[in-house]
């Protein structure tokens, strides 16, 4: 009993400060970006590029990564191929 009495209050204090914030306001019409104040506005091109930047430099890493693990594998069984016998 003192288990769900537990659970249940920390329920409700957790839930709470959620329940409490009121959503934001929307907007009420479309507002082109030319009307917009300069701070409201985001320079798309510069966030393309560095997205695009970040995930390409990602990739090429992990392909390298996998790159050096195979070359190590590879001189693993070349090594162990030498040291097993022939038949």
């Amino acid at each position: 009993m003192r288990g769900l009495l537990i659970a249940l209050c920390s329920a409700v204090l957790t839930a709470a400060p959620a329940l409490a914030q009121q959503p934001p306001t929307g907007q009420s019409e479309f507002v082109p970006m030319k009307n917009l104040p300069p701070s409201e506005q985001i320079p798309a091109a510069t966030l393309l590029v560095a997205g695009y930047s970040f995930i390409w430099v990602a990739v090429a890493f992990y392909v390298w990564t996998i790159w050096r693990r195979l070359n190590k594998v590879e001189a693993e069984m070349r090594s162990l191929a030498q040291k097993t016998p022939q038949r």
